[in-house]
């Protein structure tokens, strides 16, 4: 869909972080409006949460927290 919808170019950033969680909780708390509000379950086990584009200049942002390598 992104690709159909924007052609070639960047779909998303990741930042790894120790806390995901907390990740969340700092940012929201400076303004920036937030795709998920808890970390979800992501690839090998990792727990993700998205930053609403809106708040990042167009850039869909992503926290990733290493997880237990469980799907």
């Amino acid at each position: 869909k992104f690709l159909a919808r924007n052609g070639e170019g960047l779909h998303h950033v990741c930042f790894q972080v120790d806390d995901a969680a907390e990740a969340l909780s700092r940012v929201a708390g400076k303004g920036v409006r937030l795709v998920d509000e808890t970390p979800r379950a992501g690839l090998h086990g990792m727990r993700i949460g998205f930053l609403d584009p809106g708040s990042t200049f167009g850039v869909l942002t992503e926290f990733a927290q290493e997880g237990d390598g469980e799907p």
